[in-house]
């Protein structure tokens, strides 16, 4: 299946898909929304970018507008018909403004709460009754707490971004929202990767689950141009600078591993003159937001952010990504340098690696199964780290005991939180 039309789907909802100029049904639509339509259990496997929140927030407006027949009745306060948990603000509000665009010619209400935002104006648009809820587990347990929220009635239920949602530590969070659920409600989780902890989580939470996948687990776009330089630890803001005055950089995402680390090259580039800011989870949420919103409109040409914080981040036109610093996760790398080449365009990956970062790129060609390019045309290229196998060897020896010693920390949360990998949720 190729087109939307074909997906019989209800009119205003074509009618907004027409509107938002869509012709073309990506992979995971044409995958996933059938099954949908006739009230399956899914398993997503897919990265932002790949089309995956129309393909579960299409068919989930076609299932409401379909239930609540030819005259909808006002929602009850208090108590939402489809619920979708995200692990950031971010990306809780993308998804909002999708379920808000696909769903503007349909009675239905919508509603987005995150932390880091006044509670009263939530708890009131909760009050009056919304159909569909975007919530990050935090704020959704804290009006739960409180209240102000029932979750009896939801029919939908969707988890997205699962892998990362564990990684942020919501386990407890997501075990407690899924037991005051309805055991009879359609379930779709969506993640990026599927190692055994999420497995386990789906598991427990979906029955009998259509499984669909926009591309193979842990593979990179194949439209991103994947380029590595070894430089020096001290010559990277050079380096990062002198990149910059190409022209042809016109949107840049940069990676950093830590949030003291984003802010000190947001620094470096506004010294240079290149217009910037810092996206992390220290930043409030009101400088998060209006970040985000330079970087859409051009104010700035460059976004510095650390994972976490990128998570939700959906910005067309990002023409290059720059891995300031190689992420301790090669899964990571996917993610960030998914953040380029969306919807059809080109985009480059750019990867500084210093001495100790060469373990972390021996990791990353081992899981997307390639060797990245090395480019030597810079000033700062090292030939003694690009030629240094000892370190990386080196740096692998010392890295197993570390390895092993964030496995057992892993293990003992799961413990604590009396969740393991294949019990149900």
């Amino acid at each position: 299946m190729t087109d939307f039309a074909g997906l019989k789907l209800a009119h205003p909802i074509l009618r907004a898909i027409a509107d938002e100029g869509y012709a073309t049904l990506p992979p995971i639509q044409g995958q996933a929304i059938p099954p949908l339509l006739k009230g399956r259990d899914l398993l997503g496997v897919a990265q932002t970018g790949t089309g995956k929140t129309a393909a579960f927030a299409l068919p989930l407006l076609h299932r409401l507008a379909e239930n609540a027949g030819a005259a909808p009745s006002k929602p009850h306060s208090r108590r939402p018909r489809a619920l979708i948990l995200a692990p950031t603000r971010e990306l809780a509000g993308q998804i909002g403004d999708s379920i808000r665009s696909y769903g503007r010619h349909l009675r239905l209400r919508s509603c987005v709460v995150f932390g880091g935002a006044p509670i009263r104006p939530q708890i009131k648009a909760l009050a009056n009754g919304v159909d569909v809820l975007v919530a990050t587990p935090g704020r959704l347990i804290d009006l739960m707490n409180k209240g102000h929220l029932r979750l009896d009635r939801v029919e939908i239920f969707i988890l997205d971004e699962a892998d990362r949602m564990l990684d942020m530590g919501f386990i407890r969070d997501v075990k407690k929202i899924a037991a005051a659920l309805p055991r009879r409600r359609q379930t779709m989780l969506f993640s990026a990767t599927m190692p055994k902890a999420v497995q386990g989580l789906a598991g427990g939470l979906l029955s009998d689950p259509v499984r669909v996948e926009a591309a193979p687990a842990a593979t990179t776009v194949e439209k991103v141009e994947q380029q590595v330089l070894f430089v020096p630890k001290d010559k990277k803001r050079a380096l990062l600078g002198e990149l910059l005055n190409d022209k042809g950089i016109k949107r840049v995402l940069i990676f950093t591993r830590t949030k003291h680390g984003a802010n000190r090259v947001a620094r470096h580039l506004h010294q240079s003159g290149v217009q910037s800011d810092a996206i992390h989870g220290n930043k409030a949420q009101n400088a998060r937001q209006r970040a985000l919103r330079d970087f859409r409109s051009g104010r700035i040409r460059a976004l510095v952010a650390t994972d976490i914080a990128a998570r939700g981040i959906d910005v067309e036109g990002v023409t290059h990504v720059i891995n300031f610093d190689l992420p301790n996760e090669p899964e990571s790398y996917v993610h960030r340098i998914g953040r380029t080449a969306r919807a059809g365009a080109a985009g480059v990956a750019i990867s500084f690696c210093d001495h100790d970062e060469r373990a972390y790129l021996r990791d990353i060609e081992k899981t997307i199964r390639q060797s990245v390019p090395v480019i030597e045309d810079h000033p700062y290229h090292a030939p003694e780290i690009a030629n240094d196998s000892g370190q990386t060897r080196r740096d692998m020896a010392k890295r197993g005991p570390q390895r092993k010693k964030r496995q057992r920390q892993r293990r003992r949360n799961s413990q604590r939180s009396g969740w393991a990998p294949g019990k149900a949720a």
